[in-house]
């Protein structure tokens, strides 16, 4: 038998048995089906086509957006962009749905008036969706609620004015873990029907796919119950879609081949692989429908590729019939599964910590980048802040938006997490430094305009500020004080609340005196500067900003200010006409005491003289007295064992399983007394220093500590932690905050959704911290706040450990293809290991009385005083400046347990005014009840003409959000509704918020 015979006998063959092939002329020329819905009586799987566009990761932001430096990776978002308009376009049946607004919103501009008309009626058509709607696809673990909800509402109202459209689900599919705040606060408040992911730790996942438990009715908090419940979709694998089924270009494919002239003809083989994949994923989920997620990173890069092999497999496994196929989205998913007859069961606390294999916790990135995590918590409370004064001055101002903008990147999940390339972190930091820039210029604007008596405004402002002045450095400070002349400084206080704190200054000279806007002498104390600050001075202001610095400042001056909610007060420091007896601070004489105690007021830590050690703190006020030690060690980091080559990186915290190296046994102690403060130095090692300062009438210590550069010379990656041990009795409990919102209780070595099999026992203990960490026992709580995200635990009962640096030598492999080996260099031939400054505060109740101290201090070290710098004559000033003054009525303040968390101008002309109930129910006996606030007293020098209340993020009036009911498993009766604030009323426009809530409202004056 000839060849030409064979080849025509076997197609003949192919032809006759082909059922679901519609002819056997050459290529599929017809009509592909794809109209379908879903189908009763028939497993049902949504096709979500996606792509999952990191802003900046192993790229930057702008690199991944027009597709430069393709060395490292060959993608093009506006690529992606384009070429899915042009395939939605092609089928009126395709859908697709897109996150990254900070992406989008950079396209959209670019787009003729023509081309976004297309994209509106699409958007009104259903075929292309937003989900999540923010500014980028945050973390979940080293974000700040505030954060959060600012870059949602950034990309909720763009989409809102464009499109008028609400985003109705949550798509946070890559984010390492995922918190409770994310849940209720991010999802439910913002009116989203549904949250989705894929990362959950790998035992977790393993019991959830084998009770059906992947999908959940999600409960993320104990204040509100089942008024906070959304559905929660974790995807059984990955957000990739099933294997074999990924169709982008150049990748190595298996396309659906329906040209039956072809040897490759494919049709029935990826019908059965297609229904196969269905029937796995139907075994471990609930009810009737499925999803794949058609996508993963950066891919449509072109479109038609997938949508041609999507249309061709609806058309033929409907053909085929055994199950239904469909193009979707995550809201009509969740609206088939709402529709069903099932019931749900519940998930409470979070999906923290995560790891994917047995030694890889995703722990490690709670504290990466430590001074990148600072800068950005930093910037948060600055914005907070200068959009308060951009509202005050009015006129149209608007300074901020490029600071929004940045933040709202920064929030990505490998940005503020640390996880991101060293160049992509610099390009984050470079973004929030112009934006930073640019709200500086505005703040000080903002200032001269409010205190100027004759209400006229220099373009250019009269005031300078100090970024770098935790190292000393603020020009306007250090800068001599001629005769006649004082140094004015305006401290600025967002909070609602009167404040008293203290300001710290650099400066040069020992006689001066310090004068408040009333022309009162107050008191003052000079610290000599340490040496450790001025060699990070001269190191670090000149990698910064390029410049030599002159000598560092003499003297640290400290001085107590009081400034009114919302306002400001001014401080006139001026040289003594006559010399008079230094006030700086002086070295003690311990050397007769084993036992110094420390402390100006009422609270006191006892030190020993020979080892330098903590030993006890005692509040004498409140009575509690505690015996407490402190000191630091590092973990050494693995680099891969024969057992496991898991490393410790930027993302994985493995240590190599020795114990913790102290940094030191015996430790230089130096003390410095004074009236105002008292400091504690300690010198750990010759890289780890430490500041304990102890202020007069303050219930807490601030402890400042300054570590690196952490030596490598061993060839070991070290973490670093400071460790707090007590003989509490605390029973394996501890408790950490959720992005600095609810506090959470954690037990070492267990999960509550299943019988945890302990493979890390220091890593796998670790929870993400951006407010505090605290433990209890039968009599006290001693807690610990922090200014920066970073990991926490107690690994021994009685202990609390808090990492606050990492390097390491080696790459964890998981994707970012770098060691977190952090350097910073001077003119690029001097370069060191970063060196990390910071501060962390510590005090100690009764029992059941911490709550007050963790919140309102917590909202302190948010908010901190906002100080600009001035110099002219104080009469001179006095007579054109209104030297003290704020926006409320001036007897008034806000409640205790609530702050305001925006006050922001539009650009519709409206004001966004936020509120937030500041404690769960039941976490103080006194605060955490309703709060009332009087907006005509806030807002006591304007008239309310309009106010609309609307959910978190403003696109939906609040009376209008509906919500899907859902059937919970094992419930029978309705929890008892939360204590929220009844709606406001027009004429008295006093709100009411009751514990956790936050109210959002949208004013016209």
């Amino acid at each position: 038998m000839g060849v030409l015979t064979i080849l025509l006998s076997v197609l003949i063959l192919h032809c006759s048995t082909n059922s679901i092939r519609t002819g056997c002329t050459g290529s599929f020329t017809g009509y592909y089906n794809t109209t379908t819905g879903t189908v009763t009586g028939k497993l049902n799987v949504h096709l979500v086509p996606h792509s999952h566009d990191d802003v900046g990761w192993l790229k930057t932001i702008d690199q991944y957006y027009v597709g430069s430096n393709n060395s490292v990776r060959g993608f093009a978002v506006m690529n992606v962009l384009d070429s899915v308009v042009d395939g939605l376009l092609r089928n009126p049946d395709r859908k697709f749905v897109y996150v990254e607004q900070a992406f989008f919103q950079r396209w959209w501009a670019e787009k003729s008036e023509r081309t976004q008309s297309i994209v509106k009626n699409l958007v009104n058509s259903g075929q292309l969706e937003f989900i999540n709607g923010g500014w980028c696809m945050h973390d979940e673990a080293a974000t700040h609620y505030i954060d959060m909800i600012d870059h949602t509402t950034l990309g909720h109202r763009l989409i809102k004015k464009q499109f008028n459209k609400v985003v109705r689900a949550g798509w946070q599919i890559d984010p390492f873990g995922h918190s409770a705040v994310q849940a209720y606060l991010l999802g439910a408040e913002l009116g989203f029907d549904s949250v989705h992911f894929a990362r959950i730790d790998y035992q977790d996942r393993v019991k959830r796919k084998g009770d059906k438990s992947l999908q959940v009715i999600w409960r993320g908090s104990k204040t509100f119950g089942s008024d906070s419940q959304i559905f929660a979709n974790t995807f059984p694998v990955h957000y990739s879609p099933p294997d074999g089924f990924s169709f982008e270009i150049f990748a190595d494919i298996i396309p659906v081949q329906d040209d039956s002239l072809l040897f490759d003809y494919n049709v029935e083989q990826r019908v059965n692989d297609f229904v196969s994949a269905a029937l796995t994923q139907a075994n471990v989920t609930r009810a009737n429908h499925i999803m794949f997620t058609m996508g993963e990173d950066f891919k449509y890069q072109y479109a038609e590729s997938w949508f041609k092999n999507m249309d061709k497999l609806i058309h033929y496994v409907n053909l085929d019939g055994r199950v239904n196929a469909l193009y979707s989205t995550p809201s009509l998913y969740v609206d088939a599964l709402n529709s069903v007859n099932e019931s749900w069961p519940l998930k409470h606390d979070d999906y923290f910590p995560y790891a994917d294999k047995a030694n890889t916790y995703w722990t490690g990135y709670f504290t990466s980048r430590p001074s990148f995590k600072h800068y950005v918590r930093s910037l948060s409370g600055y914005y907070l802040a200068a959009r308060q004064l951009e509202f005050m001055m009015g006129n149209g101002n608007n300074y901020t938006p490029s600071l929004g903008d940045a933040l709202g990147v920064a929030q990505h999940h490998d940005a503020v997490s640390g996880t991101a390339r060293q160049h992509t972190t610099n390009d984050y930091a470079k973004r929030l430094s112009i934006g930073a820039s640019q709200a500086e210029m505005g703040i000080n604007l903002a200032l001269t305009c409010l205190m100027s008596k004759s209400k006229t405004c220099s373009s250019s402002g009269e005031f300078n500020q100090c970024g770098l002045l935790n190292i000393s450095y603020c020009p306007p400070t250090e800068k001599e004080i001629s005769s006649g002349e004082s140094l004015v400084v305006v401290a600025y206080n967002p909070l609602g609340w009167h404040r008293t704190d203290f300001i710290k200054i650099p400066v040069n000279d020992d006689n001066i005196v310090v004068k408040d806007s009333t022309g009162a002498s107050i008191p003052t104390q000079l610290v000599a500067l340490d040496n450790v600050t001025a060699n990070l001075r001269k190191f670090y202001v000149e990698a910064y900003l390029g410049i030599l610095p002159n000598g560092p400042p003499k003297y640290w001056l400290v001085f107590q200010a009081s400034v009114p909610p919302l306002g400001w007060n001014s401080y006139f420091i001026s040289k003594q006409n006559t010399k008079v007896y230094s006030k700086s601070g002086y070295v003690s004489s311990y050397v007769e005491n084993e036992i110094v105690e420390v402390g100006p007021g009422p609270l006191k830590m006892s030190f020993s003289s020979s080892s330098g050690q903590l030993q006890r703190i005692t509040n004498y006020l409140t009575e509690v007295d505690m015996a407490v030690q402190q000191s630091y060690f590092w973990y050494s980091s693995s680099a891969g064992d024969k057992s496991d080559s898991q490393a410790s990186g930027a993302y994985i915290f493995r240590p190599n399983g020795d114990p913790a190296v102290p940094a030191s046994n015996m430790i230089d102690l130096k003390i410095i007394r004074g009236p105002l403060v008292d400091e504690v130095h300690q010198q750990f090692n010759s890289w780890i220093y430490q500041i304990t300062r102890l202020y007069k009438d303050k219930d807490h210590a601030e402890v400042e500590f300054t570590i690196g550069p952490i030596p490598i010379e061993d060839k070991i990656g070290k973490e670093v932690i400071s460790r707090f041990i007590t003989n509490m009795n605390t029973n394996k409990t501890f408790y950490t905050d959720s992005n600095g919102r609810d506090f959470l209780k954690r037990v070492r070595d267990y999960r509550e959704d299943w019988d945890l099999k302990v493979t890390q026992p220091i890593a796998g203990n670790y929870y993400p911290v951006n407010l505090g960490v605290h433990i209890v026992d039968e009599k006290y709580e001693l807690s610990i706040l922090v200014d920066r995200a970073i990991g926490a635990s107690s690994i021994q009962d009685g202990q609390v450990e808090l990492m606050f640096h990492r390097r390491m030598l080696v790459d964890d492999a998981k994707g970012v293809g770098e060691a977190l080996n952090e350097t910073v260099c001077v003119n690029k031939n001097k370069c060191e290991g970063l060196t990390v400054r910071g501060n962390y505060y510590v005090g100690i109740n009764k029992l059941g009385n911490g709550s007050h101290w963790r919140r309102t201090t917590g909202q302190q070290i948010y908010s901190p005083f906002l100080l600009a710098f001035s110099h002219e004559d104080e009469e001179s000033w006095k007579s054109s400046h209104v030297t003290k003054g704020n926006m409320m009525d001036e007897n008034y303040s806000l409640p205790p347990n609530v702050a305001i968390i925006t006050l922001q101008s539009l650009d519709d002309g409206t004001v966004l005014l936020r509120l937030a109930h500041l404690f769960e129910a039941g976490e103080d006996a006194n605060y955490s009840k309703m709060a009332k606030v009087e907006l005509k007293r806030v807002f006591s020098q304007r008239v309310i003409k309009e106010i609309t209340e609307t959910n978190l993020s403003t696109n939906q009036v609040k009376s209008e959000m509906k919500k899907l009911n859902w059937k919970i498993q094992g419930e029978n009766k309705n929890s008892s509704a939360p204590l929220r604030g009844t709606p406001l009323d027009s004429e008295t426009l006093v709100v009411e918020l009751g514990p956790m809530e936050i109210r959002t409202f949208l004013l016209k004056f």
